[in-house]
């Protein structure tokens, strides 16, 4: 097949070209400029879009014109040129956060919390309408926090600071947390574009078992060969705390029916993604 792929050159996108070549696929990589032009998409029968606003912190507007209107212009101009299935990555955040009635797995009414989420809602919706009114198959994944190779933000953040020993008050939270290695997510993606069924609704997607974040931190520490150095302060002390709710409160997925509709498998165990991505680390980041 002919995969176009915008985004290629960003993080997720870097990890799927290679895994959509090695399944023997064809990948066009589409710039930011090519991105609003209807030629991009021609010849191609599948078409991955990757080129989102990914930082929560951005204005709505920026949000809503890149995130929901580049969506939509995206899909509009894919199924113009005959591009039979359009695969959107969105975000865990579009369900909203978690809640007391157990992980999203797709059947939840969405209610996303900040306006990154409720971007990635209506850019949902906007792809649903073209492909209701086009024909055009629609697939939607909803990772968690991604990781692996070029991360970046809270989770590199967390790295530097077990990497350099910095004591961290984490070990009283009892959280449980899914994530999903960039690895997976790309093979995910792969398995999306060959599926000769398409599921309906969002998918969400994972690495599988969630963890604590004193979990995550000792397996990086291990990961690292740097044991984290954790001590307790009361979770609800944390929360206060600017940019420790990522790391307080639970937020799990249930991808059964990923896993069930379309056979996928996470190919990569979470302590190996880990090591992977901790190589990366001291090859490009550790000073």
């Amino acid at each position: 097949m002919r995969v176009a792929v915008t985004g290629a050159l960003g993080f997720v996108g870097s990890a799927l070209e290679p895994a959509l070549k090695r399944r023997g696929h064809e990948v066009r990589g589409i710039s930011r400029e090519a991105l609003w032009t209807a030629e991009a998409y021609a010849g191609c029968d599948a078409v991955v879009h990757l080129a989102n606003v990914a930082h929560t912190a951005a204005g709505e507007a920026l949000l809503h014109r890149v995130n929901v209107e580049g969506t939509r212009h995206a899909a509009e101009l894919a199924a113009g040129r005959g591009v039979k299935r359009f695969v959107y990555i969105s975000s865990i955040k579009a369900s909203g956060e978690q809640t007391a009635k157990g992980p999203f797995d797709g059947s939840e009414t969405p209610a996303p919390q900040d306006a990154y989420g409720r971007a990635k809602l209506a850019a949902e919706r906007a792809l649903g309408e073209v492909s209701a009114r086009t024909g055009m198959a629609a697939i939607v994944l909803r990772p968690p926090l991604v990781y692996g190779p070029r991360v970046r933000w809270k989770f590199l953040a967390l790295m530097r600071a077990i990497a350099r020993g910095w004591p961290l008050p984490l070990a009283a939270i009892r959280n449980r947390r899914s994530l999903l290695y960039v690895g997976n997510l790309a093979d995910a993606i792969a398995c999306c574009v060959e599926a000769k069924q398409v599921p309906g609704g969002a998918l969400p997607v994972s690495d599988g078992q969630p963890v604590s974040t004193p979990e995550l931190c000792d397996a990086l520490g291990r990961a690292l060969a740097r044991p984290a150095r954790l001590f307790a302060l009361p979770a609800g002390v944390l929360g206060l705390l600017p940019g420790m709710k990522a790391l307080t409160s639970s937020l799990e997925l249930d991808d059964g029916r990923l896993r069930r509709e379309l056979g996928w498998r996470a190919p990569v165990a979470f302590d190996e993604a880990l090591a992977r991505t901790a190589e990366w680390y001291r090859l490009e980041c550790a000073p």
